[in-house]
């Protein structure tokens, strides 16, 4: 029991696992606030783009 408590301790796949996941949700809420920052400008881009391709030579 003492050498498994030893193994896991001594462990840091897990830490990895953790680090990642970690630096994914940062990368996921920095994306949503400029995302939703720029969501008019975006949405003003799309239609234009929509409207070019839509409006006959």
């Amino acid at each position: 029991m003492k050498g498994l408590l030893r193994r896991l301790w001594r462990d840091e796949q897990a830490a990895t696992a953790t680090e990642y996941g970690i630096i994914a949700a940062i990368i996921a809420v920095g994306l949503i606030t400029v995302l939703f920052a720029f969501r008019g400008s975006l949405k003003n881009m799309f239609s234009r783009a929509t409207d070019a391709v839509n409006t006959p030579p």
